[in-house]
């Protein structure tokens, strides 16, 4: 049978379609606001939230969604009482993400297969509801990200201008760490609670190395993102191997085969450079040397 007679495919790809539009753009302004490392942190707390409901009999997928929110929350404020080290919120809240989820995970003996699905991903794992929620997120990030645009470009770029300018950048702050949170919870499915982060944080990467500006950076981030996804999917589905490292594989490659495409054309342009300036040595030599004559 093709691929896409299943069911589970079919929903994978429609989740992993979502995904990468609203991922990779938050990774952009995390990128940019030097939080590259907050997907992973909210990944670990998240899988901390996943142990919490595996073991008192709650939905592990709502508890990792509040965990990772909850997350987003405390880095958002960390980050204001550390002003001057910013990083070290995120340094806080992931050791202490995982510290919990390890002691959780070890307040329990027989993990069940679905767990794994959390930290590695599963495409199988990607049900119905799954899917609406994914959905639901994606279409609220999309409306927050298009409605408050400006505010959220004016203070990526200077948050203290910003700030002095009128605009309530606490709230905004706030409200981005949530919609982090709630991004970050519904690609464990896909991907996996360790390498959720990838999906934010390459596709933003080879962006920012490529585009030529912001709303560039946007869209070559979601191109990226897409092709990513959807190969890995491919891959996963006829090699048999997890989607989530191979999304990620994908993702990487993609990166390192963009570095190596710019620093051939750099070292091109250098060769052409070169070669100009050796040229009009040489037809200033032959002038001199014709006006001597």
């Amino acid at each position: 049978m093709a691929m896409f007679d299943y069911e589970f495919m079919q929903r994978a790809f429609w989740a992993g379609a979502m995904l990468g539009i609203i991922a990779p753009v938050l990774g952009v302004y995390l990128m940019l606001r030097r939080q590259a490392l907050m997907a992973d942190t909210l990944s670990h707390v998240s899988l901390a939230g996943v142990a919490l409901g595996s073991l008192v009999g709650m939905n592990p997928t709502m508890t990792g969604i509040a965990a990772a929110v909850i997350g987003g929350i405390l880095v958002d404020g960390l980050r204001r009482a550390y002003r001057t080290y910013s990083e070290m919120s995120v340094a806080i809240i992931m050791t202490s993400g995982l510290a919990l989820a390890i002691v959780l995970m070890s307040l329990r003996t027989n993990w069940s297969k679905s767990f794994s699905s959390y930290l590695f991903g599963s495409i199988v794992a990607v049900n119905d509801s799954g899917l609406w929620l994914i959905g639901g997120v994606t279409a609220a990030g999309v409306i927050y990200l298009f409605v408050l645009h400006r505010p959220l470009y004016n203070m990526t770029f200077d948050e203290e201008t910003a700030q002095i300018s009128g605009l309530q950048v606490k709230r905004l702050s706030f409200s981005f760490a949530v919609l982090t949170g709630l991004t970050v919870a519904a690609a464990m499915p896909i991907v996996g609670v360790l390498l959720v982060s990838s999906l934010m944080v390459l596709p933003a990467s080879l962006a920012l190395r490529v585009a030529s500006g912001f709303t560039m950076a946007l869209l070559v981030s979601v191109a990226a993102g897409w092709l990513g996804i959807f190969s890995g999917l491919t891959i996963s589905y006829y090699v048999n191997v997890p989607p989530g490292g191979t999304i990620s594989l994908m993702l990487l490659l993609m990166l390192l085969s963009a570095m190596l495409v710019q620093k051939l054309r750099r070292r091109q342009g250098r060769y052409k450079q070169q070669a100009l300036l050796m040229g009009q040595g040489s037809r200033t030599s032959n002038f001199r040397e014709g006006v001597e004559r």
